[in-house]
């Protein structure tokens, strides 16, 4: 079976380039850069310089020209380099054509990304999101690993029969493209095999009436470190980009009874490779079908304008973009000068300041979260005979008991309770405002 190789496994040292078609695109371009040397990093490959380049004309074989093409190929021999590293997409051509002209490892972002999430993924329905990307990327990337096959035996030589016969590259080439496909197709069939079990698991939620929210932001804003927070749990959390990849659902009870499914999502990042965003949509579907979602900034970095703007990007990508948000601004405590803090205010008007790490201003958010749910419960009085201890316990279950008396035999429960419960406690309703 054709399995796709890893890279980075295979690289030391990096020489990253990114490429700026406008003048005022520099800055952009700039910070774009700063990140992908995170997102290398986080691969443990050392970076040993960063070229921003511009560009007047793009050309089809290199993006630039041939002639700085030649120049970034001497600086990477010069600094010792055995691979560059785009930001730019790479097309299948002109990766071969880099290839060929350095003799080194040529990766774009897509594939930096690409393998981080390979080596994060750890349940069953990450590792097929992952693998589906990476083989759909391969795919018309398969030519060049087998064309020293063709350079080695001449090409094949000779005509017969129905025409040019074919190389051993060309042959291999082929044989991976069956194999790839099919495991394309078996990967897909098995993710909706995945999509079909977590439809079933959102069934259930739904028939017992449990309120869903998810915390969707920008990669490394604190997400896992909130719900591990709020819901007292251990979901992996460190200080990196992509630190969990996995969904990861949590019940919370708010302060009125109700229950409340706190779901993490992956992290998002600038210029995601499409193919990832459809990839990873079973994942994701947690954001698309929430009652709200909780969107998290790091108040902390200099670039959350962007961050916020890239989130919403792929919200409305994938259909979730009109959903009832509440914004957290995070790493509050990160936060000391008066003039950012104010900016952040200004920028973000009504957003809860707090700090997953601390703990501050996690009350109010889960004070809001009670009243965006508000409408799901009503207070109600009910008169339950004594002997009906199946009644009382549902009650105290499934909703919040604010006063309990005694009268004769029977118990007067004055509790917050979800509308579900309406119709089964009716026959004890005493009263309600």
């Amino acid at each position: 079976m054709f399995e796709v190789r890893e890279k980075p496994d295979m690289v030391e040292k990096a020489m990253l380039v990114g490429f700026c078609f406008h003048k005022l695109e520099e800055p952009e371009t700039q910070l774009l850069l700063s990140e992908l040397e995170e997102l290398v990093d986080t691969l443990g490959i050392e970076i040993v310089g960063m070229e921003l380049v511009r560009v007047r004309d793009t050309n089809k074989g290199f993006i630039c020209g041939t002639g700085k093409a030649d120049e970034l190929v001497e600086l990477a021999r010069a600094r010792g380099c055995d691979c560059i590293v785009f930001d730019n997409e790479v097309s299948p051509m002109q990766q071969r054509n880099w290839e060929e002209l350095a003799d080194m490892t040529i990766i774009d972002r897509e594939e930096v990304i690409l393998d981080i999430f390979a080596k994060r993924a750890r349940t069953k329905e990450a590792r097929l999101q992952v693998d589906l990307a990476r083989m759909q990327y391969a795919l018309p990337r398969l030519a060049r690993m087998w064309g020293h096959l063709d350079r080695e035996g001449g090409g094949g030589g000779g005509t017969g029969g129905g025409g040019a016969s074919r190389g051993m590259g060309e042959q291999q080439v082929e044989i991976d493209r069956r194999l790839a496909r099919k495991k394309i197709s078996r990967l897909k069939t098995e993710l909706e095999d995945v999509r079909r079990q977590r439809a079933t698991q959102r069934k259930e939620r739904q028939t017992n009436n449990i309120a869903t929210a998810a915390i969707v932001g920008y990669t490394n804003a604190g997400k896992s470190t909130l719900l591990n927070k709020l819901a007292g749990s251990d979901v992996m959390e460190a200080d990196m980009l992509f630190a969990t990849l996995d969904p990861t659902t949590r019940r919370i009870k708010l302060e009125d009874g109700q229950d409340l499914l706190l779901s993490d999502t992956v992290g998002f990042v600038r210029n995601l490779p499409h193919r990832l965003v459809e990839s990873f949509k079973a994942t994701l579907e947690e954001a698309i079908l929430a009652d709200f979602l909780i969107h998290v900034l790091d108040a902390s970095s200099e670039e959350i304008v962007e961050h916020y703007h890239t989130t919403r990007k792929v919200l409305a990508e994938l259909g979730a973009d009109e959903k009832r948000v509440i914004m957290v601004l995070n790493k509050m405590d990160r936060v000391e000068d008066p003039a950012v803090l104010n900016g952040l205010r200004a920028e973000f008007p009504g957003a809860f300041e707090a700090s997953a790490v601390t703990g501050a201003g996690l009350t109010e958010l889960t004070d809001r979260f009670t009243d965006l749910l508000a409408d799901r419960v009503k207070k109600l009085t009910y008169r339950v005979p004594q002997s009906r201890g199946d009644i009382s316990g549902l009650i105290h279950r499934e909703g919040k008991v604010l006063e309990t008396d005694y009268e004769g035999n029977d118990i007067l429960l004055t509790a917050i309770v979800p509308k579900s419960l309406e119709g089964l406690l009716e026959e004890f309703l005493l009263d309600s405002d």
